[in-house]
């Protein structure tokens, strides 16, 4: 026989994970369609050649690829940001402009597997493209911020600075020449701490004084406002003025909105990758620091140009929905609770009466009651564990065409209703 085995760094969903999965998927999809924003889907499989345009250093190590059947060369998606470069590239001449997108699915990586890191996992992107502007990095900040309160997590900070800014600093002090080295050290700050980076810093460009400049730059200031921060960073980037009026624009936004006390302005946020030229941006659980940033993105105004020559300005954000599944079940989040796979079960008691039961069920649903009807007359106890399996609150005797008995499985407690009560009861607990 053939070992049931999965590959390193893969896995199983069992229902219970799945349909909380499914869950918070949905809740997502509602909060990304009340901004107009629409779905897309991009094949799993690209052309190498596609997939390695900007992706840049550790990611090209890190990619599935190998050549196919009819000898190409093939790579399975790392994100979802450069398929969709290619996809807007490829069919511009059908969206219109700006373009909201969202796009929940799978992606492959090729890195070494860890607690809550997998070679198959699920990011959820969302962008706006075609404009440059202060409104649209707000707007998906904006978004960002409604996603998690809509999830039930209030408690959430989203860290933010200037990739043109951190730029414009490198090549004021000359360092421009090592800025891709330079930005992927500290983006390891939180993990490998400031000495290392500094240590790092120092082997790339061969300077103390450098090295010490950077970490300065990169480390916020005690008790210092957003504004002051901002000044601070101008004058060290030479009195830069475009990055930081975008950094102004934005913050006097959220401002005008009541939510800034949700957003730092965090210059040690680098992003890693390449194609990051303006804001970026990265969201942190209060209570749950140890498990690193759960969304994060940016502005990216020249992706799309590996693939055409139509400019396309864009910004976006990616929640890495494993690692927010890990932090929902952490913090006892509701949805974290909430992978019962029917609402109330149907027990089958006499088989004379199956009529009546799928009968029954039909109504159920028709009413937006979640039913599972028990397929066969095993033992009482055998139904009842069958439901608690499954997590269902509520189990129904169904006795005749008026004669109903609800029970709610964990309380043991039985309660003479009529259906129309049941599924009032029903509906109003849940």
């Amino acid at each position: 026989m053939i070992q049931p085995r999965v590959l390193k760094g893969f896995r199983d969903s069992l229902p219970s994970q799945e349909i909380v999965k499914k869950q918070v998927i949905a809740t997502l999809e509602e909060v990304f369609s009340s901004f107009g924003f629409v779905p897309i889907d991009t094949p799993v499989l690209e052309y190498t050649e596609v997939l390695l345009g900007k992706g840049g250093g550790e990611t090209d190590k890190q990619i599935f690829h190998f050549v196919d059947n009819g000898g190409r060369d093939v790579a399975m998606r790392f994100d979802l940001t450069v398929p969709f470069a290619r996809f807007m590239a490829g069919n511009l001449h059908k969206l219109p402009l700006p373009f909201k997108r969202y796009h929940i699915d799978k992606v492959w990586r090729g890195e070494n597997p860890q607690k809550g890191r997998y070679r198959e996992f699920y990011q959820c992107d969302f962008d706006i493209v075609g404009i440059d502007s202060a409104v649209a990095d707000t707007e998906i900040l904006l978004m960002m911020s409604d996603a998690f309160k809509a999830m039930g997590l209030s408690r959430f900070t989203i860290h933010l600075a200037h990739r043109g800014l951190l730029n414009a600093f490198l090549n004021h002090i000359d360092c421009g020449d090592h800025a891709v080295e330079i930005l992927r050290i500290v983006d390891k700050l939180r993990k490998i701490g400031e000495q290392a980076v500094k240590n790092q810093l120092i082997e790339i460009i061969g300077s103390d004084e450098a090295a010490a400049a950077i970490l300065n730059y990169i480390t916020p200031k005690e008790g210092e406002s957003t504004t002051q921060t901002i000044e601070r960073l101008s004058e060290l980037a030479g009195n830069e003025e475009e990055h930081t009026k975008r950094l102004k624009e934005i913050f006097a936004l959220l401002n005008s909105l009541g939510i800034a006390s949700n957003f730092i302005l965090d210059p040690s946020i680098t992003r890693g990758l390449d194609y990051y030229t303006g804001v970026v941006f990265e969201t942190f659980l209060t209570d749950l620091p140890s498990i690193g940033s759960v969304c994060s993105g940016g502005r990216y105004n020249d992706l799309a140009s590996l693939y055409t020559k139509e400019e396309l300005p864009g910004v976006g954000s990616s929640i890495g929905l494993d690692r927010l599944l890990s932090a929902l079940e952490e913090l006892d989040a509701s949805l974290a609770h909430s992978a019962s796979s029917s609402d109330i079960l149907i027990l089958f008691l006499d088989e004379t009466l199956l009529p009546l039961y799928l009968k029954t069920a039909q109504t159920l649903r028709e009413s937006g009651v979640r039913c599972d009807l028990f397929l066969s007359d095993k033992k009482l106890m055998a139904q009842y564990k069958y439901g608690e399996a499954h997590e269902i609150p509520y189990a129904l005797f169904v006795k005749g065409e008026d004669d109903f008995t609800l029970r709610n499985l964990e309380q043991r407690s039985d309660h003479e209703l009529s259906l129309k009560e049941i599924v009032a009861q029903v509906k109003g607990t849940l």
